[in-house]
């Protein structure tokens, strides 16, 4: 797993994005947090845990649950 913090959610769109301490930015989707519901509650500077893994446009945030 790898550790990140929330740096920013597009709620109306149900996306958002992570960055890592190395300075790498992931994108993820609602359906890829352990609950959706999760989604509702998240604020920006949370911190998670992740996998990486591909989209048809690069690396994404996977199996996304908060710290």
């Amino acid at each position: 797993m790898t550790n990140g913090t929330i740096k920013k959610l597009v709620s109306e769109r149900g996306f958002g994005f992570i960055s890592t301490t190395d300075g790498k930015e992931y994108f993820f989707h609602r359906n890829e947090l352990e609950t959706s519901s999760d989604f509702d509650r998240l604020v920006g500077g949370e911190q998670v845990e992740f996998e990486i893994g591909s989209s048809p446009k690069g690396p994404q945030a996977t199996k996304v649950r908060l710290v």
